[in-house]
């Protein structure tokens, strides 16, 4: 049974955003899902779409691997393109931002006393990639940007400059240096000068990455083009609507002799001494051994659904807008403050203070009592984490939800803070 009729849908006016929405999501109606920046969610548009490629895929393997696909992987590098401004061959799709960071990382030709910056706030993933690399030989030297929030972007500048210029972010004259810059951090979900930071960045001859996992469906007016960062990735299936998993990553024309080959090597790539000058990376990214090209085309029908539900500002101005009235009244709820007074830094996620004590450390055993408590118990979710010295949640706000459904993830928040507290005193949890 289809999750919907994609010939119809279109003909009818979409919806008004809030709970009405819900209609074209497979969510169950009783969770109230304030997580979609984790692992975003498709409308059933699109996974009828992935559930019509994946039927024309079973029905002749042979014909859709070897002739089926490559026009519509074009048409989805080339909706991705006009989006980001960029060529359709500078984009190429990947699982997720952190094979995007990994491919480019792993194609910089590394040597020692080279050096690879991230931030605190780097996603784990994407600082532990540089931590490897730092790992083994020739060991190149991973430097930290500290980065401690609520803070301004005039602030984040100055310090992002200073340290570029410090005595640990040097090199020698043949050495190079790598920056891993987010746009939007995951957690706390607070926007980057991220533009800014690459400009400094290429001023200063540091090599720019962008992890931009959350830039795409939610960053408005993306002109890569115009910023010219060397590399950058985001993942299509967080907020633009398409399946699970997919990312683009940007390789702008002057950079691509950088990148030697995909990770993992595709069949398509030819020994270095036999290119002539082509880096063939579209044959490369086009087969990357036998996987699942669903997700990779649903790019297509996400583009679809957006222009029908008004396209890009009209969704992010309502997520912005709720985003912003959720954060407040979620710290009216909890008896907190929002990270983000002034809302400058915050697209559609925005983040909260917790009830929970500051001296309570990270654990397992605290991953698995919050995250069941609230997923169990209280059917909802919102991503929370440790910084600068408070606990956080993020809250995550799309076309589907509404203000009031704070009501819900507060009382929750409580509720679960309250129990920790109490069994924390009794000595009933040990966070250990």
């Amino acid at each position: 049974m289809p999750f919907t009729d994609l010939k119809a849908l279109y003909d009818q006016p979409p919806p008004a955003f809030g709970k009405e929405m819900l209609k074209h999501f497979a969510m169950d109606p009783a969770y109230v899902n304030l997580n979609n920046g984790s692992y975003g969610t498709p409308p059933r548009a699109v996974l009828q779409a992935a559930f019509d490629i994946t039927t024309e895929i079973e029905a002749n393997p042979e014909r859709f691997h070897r002739f089926g696909y490559q026009e519509r992987l074009k048409e989805a590098r080339a909706n991705i393109a006009g989006l980001i401004g960029a060529h359709q061959d500078e984009c190429f799709l990947v699982n997720n931002a952190t094979t995007g960071v990994g491919t480019v990382l792993r194609n910089f030709e590394w040597e020692k006393d080279d050096v690879i910056i991230t931030f605190n706030t780097s996603y784990s993933a994407m600082a532990n990639q540089a931590q490897y690399l730092s790992d083994v030989p020739p060991h190149p030297k991973v430097v930290v940007f500290q980065l401690n929030f609520p803070t301004t972007f005039a602030s984040i500048v100055s310090s992002f400059t200073s340290l570029l210029a410090s005595p640990q972010a040097q090199v020698g004259p043949n050495n190079k240096r790598v920056v891993v810059i987010d746009s939007i951090i995951s957690n706390p979900g607070v926007l980057l000068p991220w533009q800014e930071l690459v400009k400094i960045a290429k001023d200063a001859g540091v090599w720019t990455i962008v992890d931009a996992a959350h830039s795409i469906g939610q960053e408005l007016d993306i002109n890569l083009g115009e910023v010219q960062p060397d590399f950058w990735t985001s993942n299509c299936h967080k907020w633009l609507y398409a399946k699970r998993s997919c990312a683009v990553l940007y390789i702008p024309f002057r950079n691509q002799h950088i990148i030697k080959t995909t990770v993992p090597t595709s069949n398509y790539y030819v020994a270095l001494d036999k290119r002539n000058g082509n880096p063939n990376l579209l044959e490369q990214f086009e087969w990357l051994g036998t996987i699942d090209f669903a997700p990779f085309l649903s790019v297509n029908e996400a583009f679809k659904f957006r222009a029908w539900l008004g396209g890009e500002h009209k969704i992010n101005a309502y997520c912005h807008d709720i985003a912003l009235k959720a954060g407040k009244r979620l710290a009216e709820i909890l008896g907190t403050e929002v990270m983000d007074e002034e809302g400058s830094q915050t697209l559609n996620m925005v983040n909260v203070a917790l009830p929970l004590p500051t001296s309570l450390k990270w654990s397992n055993a605290l991953y698995k009592r919050l995250n069941g408590a609230l997923i169990e118990d209280h059917n909802t979710y919102s991503a929370w984490f440790f910084h600068n010295g408070k606990w956080w949640t993020r809250v995550s706000l799309q076309v589907f939800n509404e203000v009031d459904e704070v009501e819900v993830l507060g009382k929750a928040w409580l509720q679960v803070s309250k129990d920790l507290v109490k069994d924390l005193e009794d000595g009933t949890f040990k966070s250990e």
